[in-house]
């Protein structure tokens, strides 16, 4: 059996004679990572149905079986031509799609053993799954809600903006936090920030994402222009504007900076005062395209001020390039220590932004040498294979001890949270 199925292939059926034990559902507003999810689960025989907002015609291009996916079409329009009709307010609009979808998400709980889903439009479903006796995860991507708000509450301060404090939300996350077995997350930053807020340490599941090893891959650079990256939007939670000030007050000869994706108004001031014409702005591309702006890159930085785990930083490390970023991305996970395959360096600390960015220019055959280590990380641990391996082996652990000791139980969560760095 192949260890994956790309996007466009279906993931073949269980082999006669091979009994589906398990039956897992899953649940998630958009997309997020939770289509590479479902299609790892079912190479284990392990899914059950997915449901998703996106309609199932799309769904199935990820390698999904089709009559395993339920699509809440109605949902996906309204999530993204509303706000552009303005036909209601986008808070509103939020909160209507987060209950709506957490009521249909119960038509999982009848039929799966397992109900996985995502923070903030699960609550619900949790309710009736824990009702029923079900197995229950969330997936939470970011830190703890209250760690999160915290962060951001303050990176507004400093902006000189207001801070919308997203009481709906943060209130039904506490509730799921409450109401689930297990909170997966991706970062040791995101479970540390969790045990922080006195969640049990048995509770969470930590699991890096992965990579698609042949939609990110090095290609030959055209230059010798030593270049910095950053992918992803560009705003204040990613602490865009402290590294392009970074980059602006090295002042080096022979530099560019680039950046890919979208751009939020409230970076234009800064866009104005920091950048030159050595600096390029290449807006949204497709992601099928991205591995031709990261192979003419030396360098991949993100700033971020709060991130559970950018998976633009994989993609990076796929494309041979080693990676500066803040211990708010979860790429302290990722690059095999400090020095190994990147850098790691405070949030809003542009003095050590300087200092890392400016060490990998003077220094280019080592920025070379820790971008082919980053490549060979990404490689043998952090594919989605890799990834659906970890969520499989967690599955199975957990109901295991659910059928022995009648209640879930996690001894041996921590040991299979590190297991894959080791």
């Amino acid at each position: 059996m192949p260890a994956s199925c790309a996007p466009s292939q279906s993931c073949p059926a269980p082999a006669p004679g091979v009994e589906r034990e398990i039956r897992v559902g899953v649940a998630v507003v958009g997309r997020f990572h939770a289509f590479d999810m479902a299609r790892e689960l079912q190479r284990h025989h392990l899914l059950g149905q997915l449901l998703s907002t996106y309609p199932a015609r799309i769904t199935a291009r990820w390698g999904i079986d089709r009559d395993r996916i339920l699509g809440e079409p109605a949902l996906e329009l309204l999530r993204r031509f509303g706000p552009r009709q303005k036909l209601v307010d986008q808070q509103r609009l939020q909160e209507y799609l987060a209950v709506r979808h957490g009521r249909n998400a119960r038509r999982l709980v009848a039929d799966n053993d397992v109900f996985i889903g995502w923070s903030g439009s699960s609550l619900e479903a949790l309710i009736a799954a824990r009702g029923a006796g079900k197995i229950t995860i969330l997936e939470r991507g970011s830190s703890h809600c209250n760690e999160w708000r915290a962060l951001m509450r303050e990176e507004s301060r400093r902006f000189g903006q207001a801070f919308d404090e997203m009481y709906f939300f943060w209130q039904r996350e506490l509730m799921e936090y409450e109401l689930a077995d297990f909170i997966s997350v991706p970062s040791t930053f995101v479970r540390d920030s969790f045990l922080k807020h006195n969640v049990p340490a048995e509770k969470l599941l930590v699991n890096a994402y992965g990579v698609d090893l042949g939609a990110f891959r090095k290609v030959e650079k055209t230059d010798d222009t030593f270049r910095v990256i950053n992918v992803g939007g560009f705003h204040r939670r990613k602490g865009s504007h402290y590294l392009l000030q970074a980059f602006a007050e090295l002042d080096l000869p022979d530099a560019e900076f680039w950046h890919v994706g979208s751009v939020s108004p409230e970076m234009r001031p800064v866009i104005e005062r920091y950048a030159d014409e050595r600096c390029t702005f290449h807006g949204h591309q497709p992601q099928d395209q991205l591995y031709k702006f990261y192979s003419q890159a030396s360098v991949f930085a993100l700033a971020s001020i709060e991130e559970g785990m950018a998976m633009v930083q994989c993609q990076a490390m796929a494309c041979g390039l080693p990676l500066i970023c803040t211990t708010n991305t979860g790429g302290a996970d990722l690059i095999g220590g400090e020095g190994h395959a990147g850098h790691v360096v405070p949030i809003r600390d542009v003095e050590a932004l300087k200092a890392r960015i400016l060490h990998l220019y003077e220094n280019r055959d080592l920025a070379a040498e820790m971008g082919r280590r980053a490549q060979a990380r990404v490689s043998n641990g952090l594919t989605w294979a890799d990834y659906g391996d970890r969520y499989a082996a967690n599955i199975r652990r957990i109901v295991a001890e659910r059928a022995q000791d009648g209640a879930a139980v996690g001894a041996d969560v921590a040991r299979a949270n590190e297991a894959w760095q080791s």
